[in-house]
């Protein structure tokens, strides 16, 4: 039988038209071009495979709350928290029960190019989603943490329906009218958090770009707020623009 030209398996392998009969076919065949193809359609096959176990194991805790009675499970997460410049912003969705995207993790281990394609998806076929922002006055008025708790507060009530259940990334709120988990580095561990923590830093991104239009010398684009060895020096050679967080001791230290 004529072997089928490497051109012709390429587009195969390309179209997701293996079978297990070709990929034995392609075993027993010598050619290198062919084993280089076939290596790199395993080594694909097991990534994709890693993915869809780690998005299993990502959902345990949404599992867990379906089989006790709850519906609406919702995953809050904030971005910002450490920056000297820029808003705190914190997310909330629930996610369908039968939401599946190969991965979803904690967003500061994605790049920018994956973070927005996810952010696209997540809003698109979330049940509900709700953004909060809180901006760097009222930070330095009440201080960061309590600032990240309203930010979560004001993103869980934009939710409609409302959840039955709430996964938070770190943070305990109080008082809320459903039943909550407080999960350390729960971005990596909730699939729901994941999505938020996704929302809450996209958004967050493009306004830091925003305001590296009003004022570049910070370098906003690139460092997001954060306080790089070029921002600082930025920092005490013209002081602080109006985005900066008076409260915080760099920025303190270069308007005293």
């Amino acid at each position: 039988m004529k072997k089928q030209s490497i051109t012709v398996i390429r587009q195969q392998i390309k179209n997701n038209e293996v079978t297990d009969e070709m990929i034995q076919e392609l075993k027993a065949d010598e050619r290198k071009g062919v084993q280089q193809l076939l290596k790199s359609y395993e080594k694909q096959k097991a990534k994709e495979k890693q993915l869809a176990d780690q998005f299993v194991e990502m959902s345990h805790y949404e599992q867990v709350a379906h089989s006790k009675g709850c519906q609406y499970i919702a995953g809050v997460d904030e971005a910002g928290r450490g920056p000297l410049a820029g808003p705190v912003v914190a997310a909330a969705v629930i996610l369908p029960v039968d939401f599946t995207l190969y991965g979803l993790n904690d967003s500061k281990q994605l790049n920018q190019a994956t973070r927005d394609y996810f952010f696209t998806k997540i809003r698109e076929q979330a049940v509900s989603y709700g953004v909060a922002i809180i901006d760097n006055r009222t930070i330095d008025e009440m201080n960061i943490f309590e600032a990240t708790k309203l930010a979560m507060r004001q993103a869980i009530n934009q939710l409609k329906p409302s959840p039955d259940h709430v996964l938070i990334d770190a943070v305990e709120l109080r008082d809320l009218p459903y039943s909550t988990e407080s999960l350390i580095k729960g971005d990596a561990k909730s699939i729901s958090i994941a999505a938020a923590s996704i929302l809450a830093k996209v958004t967050r991104d493009n306004l830091m770009r925003e305001m590296h239009e009003e004022y570049p010398d910070y370098n906003f684009m690139s460092n997001m707020g954060y306080g790089t060895k070029h921002h600082l020096e930025k920092l005490r050679e013209i002081g602080a623009s109006p985005y900066h967080r008076r409260s915080y001791a760099p920025v303190r230290n270069s308007i005293s």
